[in-house]
């Protein structure tokens, strides 16, 4: 039993040291929360033409306030790119993601592609039917979907699933 009980500690040990560590790291640690961005050149360019993240499973993004980096999915259509962000009815989707809520209030964020910083906004979109396309851009690149999916807008309109379009700032 003691045994046990040293393992476990242990455990919770190291991830506490792995959760306060990442919050110092140069960007997120896979689906850990990291630290202000460090590294990467300033994209001062025209707007980009964003099909490139098309072919991409992640981006990395960076709140100002609070100084926060993170992973996440993205999905382009016709030249916008929107970031989603699920589970926000749920009540372990509220304890565990807090960056749409700092979102809403602060869309400020800069984007990290391929060692690009892209100074933008996030500013969210709760038309369901409005993002129809998008939604289903996003369940043929992350479920594998062929066809429109059933229910997707609601869970926009519902606040289950939360959209997010990268705009340049103001």
């Amino acid at each position: 039993m003691r045994t046990l009980l040293r393992v476990l500690g242990a455990i919770v040990v190291a991830a506490a040291a792995l959760l306060i560590g990442a919050r110092f790291h140069d960007g997120p640690l896979a689906i850990v929360a990291g630290g202000a961005f460090t590294s990467g050149e300033r994209y001062d360019g025209p707007e980009p033409d964003w099909s490139f993240v098309r072919d991409l499973d992640t981006v990395e993004i960076q709140s100002l306030e609070p100084a926060r980096s993170r992973t996440t999915w993205v999905v382009e259509h016709e030249g916008r790119v929107f970031i989603p962000c699920g589970y926000m009815s749920s009540w372990w989707g509220r304890l565990w993601k807090k960056w749409p809520l700092e979102a809403e209030r602060d869309g400020r964020v800069i984007l990290r592609i391929d060692g690009k910083l892209y100074e933008r906004s996030l500013v969210r979109r709760r038309d369901g039917a409005a993002l129809t396309p998008v939604l289903d851009k996003l369940a043929a690149k992350y479920l594998g979907a062929t066809g429109p999916v059933a229910g997707a807008a609601e869970q926009v309109d519902s606040g289950s699933l939360w959209i997010f379009e990268v705009v340049p700032r103001s």
